[in-house]
């Protein structure tokens, strides 16, 4: 009967570990809807994808490796040295290797949401691995190895525990050893990869929005109904414990939840929904290392102090521009770390039954924190690094921009198909290559004059024996071309106006707008080469402008990601200078970058200039490691003008057929100033081209001017 009652017992506690693991695994869904959630919308392909991939990954591995370094027989308490490949035909064993592979799982995930839209689908896959055979088995050894499973190959002797339990530290379902391993790994991966493109621009201060906030909170309560199986199962067992453990657990995170709605109306006035995702995700954090020790009161304290402690992080992440999209750091690495403290602070120590005092207790969790920090941390980094030198992590800028839903998995977009053909027919050199074309999108009516441009080329270069009509064909061709990649957005309410004058051949210059309501985007660009190379490159510098324009990212970073994609273009060896600003038409400040163009000027009412050389590089000459090599120049104009102007305007001639420099340059904006844009830059380029040898201009005139 005794043994009736045993096995009865246990075939109880195999069924409630099987519940509780199906509950784990559901939190993955919960997981995916909350990262997709508070990812914009261009990503949410990739995060979902991840969600999916990283289960897969993290389980395979942890049956190969993970498994046997956690809970195989003992080295000295650090490492596990069997159990590989783990088999058995004991359903109990079978039981806990399931519901130990969700919590792996789990611990995969919370970096998958950190350094969402910005690595690569592969990188992440790399990431996993390391993670779930390596970092996370061998801490969970120190923690969590026991002789739970010493039956399988051992009967006379228990398998010895790890160095941490060994002293008594206590994590009962995870706090430090799933949620701080996988912050730790998450910090240690966004400080590699940096943040986001436009994530701590001035005109964005620091906002993304998530393409759904609805499905964010969907995937926090499935998170919170999932939980209920990650703490109760960790009972090993359905008794009188678990009660206890499941309303400890829904207590914590409906006070954290609370919390996070009061702090969210004192601070924001408003109910904020990013404190209605990270307040429960804490309080659930931080409550379950000491579930089955504290009693209700002390856990709704825990649950309220670990929302507080994700908020304070996530305020302070955005101070230091740590950029974590869906704050996996404040709630799983901050929360996780107080709820190991509040093990010590709160529990009952007959039941943690470790022999230690408060005192003795709360220095064992300290150290034990410290422990599995120092490890999680310096391990993920290194490797991280390592594999960053050889395989980047991070995605392409161009392709960050069009997102990680087209650039990884193939979604359709007009902006990467163009960016993929100009890159196809730079190595190529094949004319008969084109575009796609929309005139509903901005990069496909780029692509719709780049294709009007090839298709020119392309008559000209088959029309080229035909030598005696060739000069004024390509006149004629040059200043096709050239207007067509002038912009053709309505810009009447804005006080900037550009002109572009091809001369003999096919090349570079070009000037583009981007308007955001006060603020336009500018850029005015020469293309170091004459032909069909320069007309590509052309392209690619408009389009990467274009792109980057849209989402308002600072001056100095735009032109540091142009830099670095123009160098890896390697069109011919040509590089661009140019000038690339915004300007705002309430306060009138315009701020530039100069990389290695003619100097911008500011011309006062009187006609006195102000010259502002170059301090920064051309682009795609040498391959930046950061901002900081773009200088950024702001002045306000305050009834003053700004010009900017390629050196078809400086080399060209004036009447003794000497050419006009800077000085030469100034006079003739003098000469031709009006109150109507317009009206002075046409004055100017008739000058100019009066001026010239038989009326011809020797280098493309392209000018711009900004001022009411």
């Amino acid at each position: 009967m005794e043994e009736i009652s045993k096995t009865l017992t246990q075939n109880i506690d195999t069924l409630w570990v099987i519940n509780c693991a199906i509950l784990v695994f559901i939190m993955q869904a919960g997981f995916m809807c909350m990262e997709s959630g508070l990812s914009r919308h261009k990503n949410s392909i990739n995060v979902a994808l991840k969600n999916a991939a990283d289960f897969g990954v993290s389980v395979v591995m942890f049956w190969i490796f993970g498994f046997g370094l956690m809970f195989g027989t003992s080295y000295k308490g650090i490492i596990g040295t069997d159990l590989f490949f783990f088999k058995t035909d004991i359903s109990m064993y079978q039981t806990y290797f399931v519901f130990q592979a969700m919590f792996v799982a789990t611990a995969a995930t919370i970096i998958s949401g950190a350094v969402a839209e910005r690595m690569k689908f592969a990188g992440y896959l790399i990431v996993t691995i390391i993670a779930t055979s390596i970092i996370y088995p061998i801490i969970g050894h120190w923690a969590w190895s026991s002789s739970y499973l010493s039956k399988l190959y051992e009967t006379d002797k228990m398998l010895k525990v790890g160095w941490l339990t060994e002293m008594g530290f206590v994590d009962f379902a995870g706090s430090t050893i799933v949620h701080s391993v996988g912050g730790w790994i998450a910090l240690s991966g966004v400080l590699i990869l940096g943040p986001r493109i436009g994530k701590y621009s001035s005109a964005n201060k620091g906002k993304f929005t998530g393409s759904s906030f609805p499905i964010a909170i969907l995937g926090t309560l499935i998170l919170w109904f999932g939980w209920f199986g990650f703490n109760g199962g960790s009972n090993g067992a359905m008794d009188e414990t678990v009660p206890l453990i499941l309303i400890n657990t829904f207590l914590a995170a409906a006070f954290g939840l609370l919390t996070g709605l009061f702090i969210s109306y004192i601070t924001k006035k408003k109910p904020d929904p990013m404190y209605v995702v990270l307040g429960p995700l804490a309080g659930l954090v931080a409550i379950t290392a000491s579930c089955n020790s504290v009693d209700s009161v002390e856990a709704i304290i825990i649950g309220m102090v670990g929302c507080f402690v994700a908020i304070i992080t996530s305020e302070l992440l955005e101070k230091l521009e740590i950029d974590d999209v869906v704050g996996a750091i404040p709630v799983h690495l901050a929360a996780g770390i107080w709820g190991t403290l509040a093990v010590a602070i709160f529990s009952d120590l007959e039941i943690l039954g470790t022999g230690l005092s408060r005192i003795e207790q709360f220095k064992i969790q300290v150290t034990g924190i410290f422990a599995v920090g120092i490890f999680s941390f310096i391990i993920s980094y290194f490797f991280l690094k390592i594999i960053n030198n050889f395989y980047p992590l991070r995605v392409d800028p161009i392709h960050e921009e069009l997102g990680l839903n087209i650039a990884e998995h193939g979604a359709v977009s007009v902006e990467h198909d163009l960016i993929s053909v100009l890159d196809k027919q730079s190595v190529s050199g094949d004319l008969k290559i084109r575009g796609p074309q929309d005139p509903f999108t901005a990069g496909g009516v780029i692509g719709l004059y780049y294709n009007k441009m090839m298709n020119k080329l392309e008559t000209s270069e088959s029309e080229k024996n035909k030598w005696r009509k060739r000069v004024a064909r390509e006149i004629d061709l040059a200043v096709k071309v050239q207007e067509n990649f002038i912009p053709k957005r309505n810009l009447a309410n804005y006080p900037l106006k550009g002109i572009n004058i091809p001369a003999r051949e096919v090349s570079g210059d070009f000037f583009s707008f981007y308007p955001h309501n006060e603020l336009i985007y500018f850029i005015i660009a020469d293309v170091a080469g004459k032909g069909i190379h320069a007309g590509m490159v052309m392209a690619k510098a408009s389009t990467l402008f274009e792109v980057l324009a849209q989402d308002k990212v600072d001056l100095d970073e735009m032109t540091f990601y142009m830099n670095n994609d123009l160098f890896n273009t390697k069109s011919g060896g040509m590089f661009v200078t140019g000038i690339v600003g915004k300007y705002n038409i309430i306060s009138e400040e315009v701020s530039w970058v100069n990389a290695g163009h003619q100097p911008a000027l500011i011309r006062d009412s009187k006609g006195f200039f102000k010259d502002f050389e170059s301090k920064s590089p051309p682009l795609g000459v040498i391959k930046q490691k950061n901002k900081l090599a773009y200088f950024l120049n702001k002045e306000k104009l305050n009834g003053k003008r700004f010009y900017t102007f390629t050196d078809g305007l400086s080399e060209s001639l004036n009447l003794n057929l000497e050419e006009l420099g800077i000085e030469g340059a100034k006079e003739i904006i003098n000469n031709n100033y009006n109150s109507n844009l317009e009206v002075e830059l046409n004055s100017v380029s008739k000058e100019v081209i009066n001026n010239s040898k038989k009326n011809v201009l020797v280098d493309d005139l392209t000018m711009l001017v900004i001022g009411k």
